[in-house]
């Protein structure tokens, strides 16, 4: 895993000292999967391909430096502990509606003292309640329509801030059909950036949206609203 994620880094301009923290929370990833699902990914090496390096990507795609930062839908958390461990330099919130996911990356994150990260259990349009327009970046990875998923996250960011969509390259249509549920909520497209994870020949795509006004006070809606009649 180390001499897979030192190229992988280097090809990636990204610097490999953070290389045994990010091999610790892998090793503690999979030993937690033994007893329960946090990743179909179970080989050391796909780990560091497929989860460590595509997460470092999001590093050349934006300046996480001084930010606040959520993960929004982290899971196992990614894309934010993999950011976290490589850029020391942001606060960062990893969010999750499951209990013992985020259990899980409290356990990891005292373990690791790891400073200005805080693990939330509760649901994104929740969350959105009481931390309206707070961060700086919102970036996800999880696997929800990008129409749903900007409504659970563009609430949370602030106007100049940006959502950061991690996606997989054939998604013409479903960003097609995203756009006007982006222009509602206050956002617009600046760009759509395809990239190849090092070391593979896998092809994944980050959309990147500017928060160019603030969301109506409508939304987010309930899940089950937004589940019933994603926005369109």
């Amino acid at each position: 895993m180390e001499a897979i994620l030192k190229e992988g880094l280097a090809q990636l301009g990204l610097d490999t000292g953070s290389i045994p923290a990010l091999t610790e929370f892998s090793r503690r990833l999979l030993e937690k999967n033994q007893v329960m699902n946090l990743t179909a990914i179970t080989e050391p090496a796909d780990v560091a391909r497929l989860h460590l390096l595509d997460c470092a990507c999001l590093l050349t795609a934006a300046d996480f430096r001084g930010k606040q930062v959520v993960d929004v839908g982290t899971g196992a958390g990614f894309p934010g502990m993999p950011l976290r461990l490589l850029e020391p330099d942001f606060d960062l919130t990893l969010l999750d509606s499951l209990g013992k996911r985020i259990d899980f990356l409290q356990e990891t994150v005292d373990a690791m003292g790891l400073q200005r990260v805080r693990c939330v259990h509760a649901r994104a349009e929740e969350f959105a309640r009481q931390h309206r327009e707070q961060f700086d970046i919102a970036a996800s990875r999880a696997v929800a329509q990008l129409n749903v998923l900007c409504e659970l996250a563009l609430p949370l960011v602030k106007v100049g801030g940006q959502f950061l969509a991690m996606k997989s390259v054939d998604t013409d249509d479903e960003i097609q059909r995203a756009r006007s549920a982006i222009a509602q909520l206050g956002g617009k497209i600046g760009k759509i950036w395809d990239y190849t994870i090092p070391g593979t020949d896998v092809r994944h795509r980050v959309v990147i949206i500017r928060k160019e006004r603030p969301t109506p006070a409508a939304y987010p809606r309930p899940f089950a609203r937004i589940k019933k009649a994603p926005l369109g």
